[in-house]
This record gives C-alpha cells, structure tokens and sequence, in this order.
C-alpha cells in the first residue's frame, strides 16, 4: 500500500470536528492506525491524527521515540482529556500539516487522558513534558483546532503567510 499523503493548511478538512470511533468502524480503525504510524514516521513526527490523513474519526497516533530502536507506539481512540492542571508551560510546537513552521505555544503543564486501545481496553493516564504537549496537540485536530489558534493573530498571520509563500514558491499551491 502506498504512504498516506498528509492534508496541509489550507485543506478544509483539517477545520472539521472528527466523530467519534464506533464499533462498525473498527476494520477500518484497524487498518488506518497502522499506516497512519508509517505516514508519521516518515515525516517524521511524533504524533498524527486521522483528520491529518483526510478521515474524520477521533484516532490519534503517537510516538516518541527518537529512533527505530527506542519506538513506542501509542493508538489512542477516542481520547479525550479528563483534567489538567492550572500551572501551564510553554513549549516550541510544529505540525505535519504545517510544515516547517514552528511557534511557542502555552497549554497546560499536565493533563489526564482517558482513550480505547484498538482491541477496546480502556486506558487512562497522567502525562506531563514534551507527551502532555504532543496529546494536547493531537486533540485540537480532532476538534478542528490548528496549534497556530494558540498564537495572537499577529504570529498566526504571519507563520500562516510563510507557508504560503513556501509552498508557493514549491508549485505547491
């Protein structure tokens, strides 16, 4: 099969609200989980959501790991945070959907989530660092939200025009 090709700004479906994984989509969950990990690893990243991919379910992908050797993969369906702390913390934060543009976001410092493995078993899990950040992340795609929403319209506008201007000058518009 082929690498799935992943949406950039400015595709529509990347502001559309994902649904919710259902027990009829499970064969296609099953399928689409691991060529999402290939598309991501590829990019590289370390996380990939499937409105990324042009699917809209709430599925996440994400992995860590800094080489082949320390992989752990993680497929998250139907998370969703169930708390977070009040200290937040800044952190440089990039996208496959928006290439090679980067920003500091603020978002909370530590989080709870709470998703389904593929097999159906319920997780939940603290999380805080560069992991609490990469869900956090993940989770604004299922609701439509880019990390550039985080930054004042000054820094969104102007890292947005970037892109533009790259992708142009790439034939890519």
């Amino acid at each position: 099969m082929s690498l799935l090709p992943i949406l950039v700004v400015p595709d529509p479906l990347l502001r559309r609200k994902a649904r919710p994984v259902t027990p009829a989509d499970a064969e296609v969950v099953r399928g689409l989980a691991p060529r999402m990990l290939e598309a991501m690893y590829a990019a590289p990243g370390i996380g990939l959501a499937a409105p990324q991919v042009g699917e809209l379910l709430r599925l996440v992908v994400l992995d860590l790991g800094k080489d082949e050797e320390s992989r752990a993969p993680m497929v998250l369906v139907n998370p969703e945070i169930v708390a977070h702390s009040t200290e937040r913390t800044l952190r440089e934060e990039g996208c496959l959907s928006i290439p090679g543009q980067y920003a500091d976001v603020e978002r909370p410092a530590r989080i709870k989530a709470r998703w389904q493995e593929l097999d159906g078993t319920r997780r939940e899990m603290g999380a805080d660092g560069l992991l609490a950040t990469c869900i956090q992340h993940e989770l604004d795609h299922l609701d439509g939200v880019l990390f550039v929403d985080h930054l004042s319209a000054l820094k969104r506008n102007m890292l947005l025009r970037k892109l533009a201007k790259e992708q142009k000058a790439k034939g890519r518009d």
